[in-house]
């Protein structure tokens, strides 16, 4: 067996006659129990799922799904010790197939022997469908307990049968209070105070961004400054550089961001939408990914209420294309706030998914015959055009004509808001349906 699948605990032991070199502050504060865990206490709380499990002794394969620096590796870990498992940690970016048939052949002689196996697998979204396929017997004949960590959404990147033999728990970004946490325990580990006051410590809690790891790292760096005073936030900037903003632009933060965004505009808050659109610029997003859902955005969710929506969004696009980041962004924020404080309206909207399931529901129903053209004798002969009211020529300007397939009932597809330029399309309508009752009526 290569020392890839050892588990963690028998690699971290030194040579005898060897040693220990210097370890790093966050493997130092590696927590030896999971009572010694800081946060995720909606997952290792007595009466959360962890906690659960483990009184009751009915541990189950897990995947923890979560961003980095949370605590997946080291949660996993203490989960063998508490229940006398041995903790066996691989990567599915390292890892193949053949390394894969090892791992399960090792834990089967172990299971021989009357110890099981906690397989951890980091990334464990990387692993492809047949190599997740490949846990599957191990799982439910015990030769293995699964525990995948993974930081994309579990829906979109884990087959369903691995799933379905999974309980997902997620775990959170540290809190501030969180963090605030770990920075006293390193402190205490270091035996001196971080040379920072009160609001460059908190700056630095904050460019960790809930990454417990980096926050760690961080702490590493600045206790080994040689200062003669606190510092404060300027001058902690100057030393570190802000972590950047965890963002994966084709991820599951992708989505929750533009859905942020999307929802604070339907919500009609400037404030929050401005907040969203920044974040996701910030993050590296595409201006002109941002361009076409703000669109959007005036179609579905502002239509006919504000019919110049769709006109600010279009022009605020061509801005942008004509000047570009950082100055043409500002066009986009201009639309996003116009869009937020623009009265809201998807009676367009539903009308279009309304009509479109009739179609489908119809199939190929054909328009009746008095509104069809007739540019043929032949086709004239038949009907077509027979009848047809020219509306122009009707008192008001409306015939009050049937326009549905012969035999259908009429649909009512579009229902305006009382808001505004709906209310006076709105009006418009009730109007050409008492008009339609007293022509069909006479």
């Amino acid at each position: 067996m290569t020392d890839l699948f050892q588990s963690s605990s028998d690699r971290d032991l030194p040579e005898k006659g060897n040693e220990t070199g210097p370890r790093p502050l966050a493997d130092r504060l590696r927590p030896k129990s999971l009572a010694e865990v800081i946060g995720q206490q909606q997952v290792l709380g007595p009466e959360a799922p962890l906690g659960v499990m483990l009184s009751s002794n009915s541990l189950s394969s897990l995947v923890f799904w979560g961003p980095p620096g949370v605590g997946k590796t080291t949660i996993a870990r203490l989960l063998a010790d508490e229940t006398d498992l041995k903790f066996i940690q691989i990567s599915a970016i390292f890892t193949g197939v053949p390394e894969l048939r090892k791992v399960f052949e090792a834990a089967k002689i172990r299971r021989a022997n009357g110890q099981g196996t906690l397989l951890f697998v980091d990334e464990i979204h990387r692993f492809n469908k047949a190599q997740q396929d490949g846990f599957l017997p191990h799982m439910e004949d015990g030769t293995i307990l699964l525990v995948g960590a993974t930081t994309e959404n579990p829906s979109f990147e884990l087959n369903a049968a691995v799933l379905s033999r999974a309980q997902v728990l997620v775990l959170e970004r540290l809190s501030l209070g969180d963090m605030e946490l770990l920075a006293q325990r390193a402190e205490k580990e270091l035996n001196r105070s971080l040379p920072l006051d009160g609001h460059a410590r908190e700056a630095l809690l904050e460019m960790a961004d809930g990454d417990g790891r980096a926050l760690l790292n961080l702490i590493e760096q600045v206790a080994a400054w040689k200062v003669d005073k606190k510092l404060d936030a300027e001058a902690l900037s100057t030393r570190l550089m802000r972590r950047a903003t965890k963002y994966d632009k084709s991820g599951e933060e992708h989505y929750n961001l533009i859905s942020a965004l999307h929802k604070s505009v339907r919500g009609s808050d400037p404030d929050a939408a401005l907040y969203w659109f920044a974040r996701m610029l910030t993050g590296g997003e595409d201006p002109r990914f941002l361009a076409r859902r703000i669109t959007r955005m005036a179609v579905e969710d502002i239509g006919l209420a504000d019919p110049q929506a769709q006109a600010v969004c279009l022009q605020s696009w061509e801005t942008y294309e004509r000047l570009g980041s950082p100055e043409g962004e500002l066009a986009l924020a201009q639309a996003v706030t116009y869009l937020a404080l623009a009265p809201k309206s998807n009676g367009a909207y539903v009308g279009y998914k309304a009509a479109m399931r009739a179609a489908r529901e119809t199939g190929s129903e054909p328009p009746p015959k008095h509104i069809r053209n007739a540019p043929t004798k032949l086709m004239e002969e038949q009907g077509y055009g027979k009848g047809y009211a020219y509306d122009h020529d009707a008192e008001d300007g409306f015939s009050g004509q049937n326009y549905f397939p012969d035999g259908m009932k009429r649909g009512v597809y579009y229902h305006p808001v009382e808001r505004g330029f709906e209310r006076e399309l709105k009006r418009r309508l009730d109007y050409f349906v008492k008009l339609r009752s007293k022509r069909q009526g006479g």
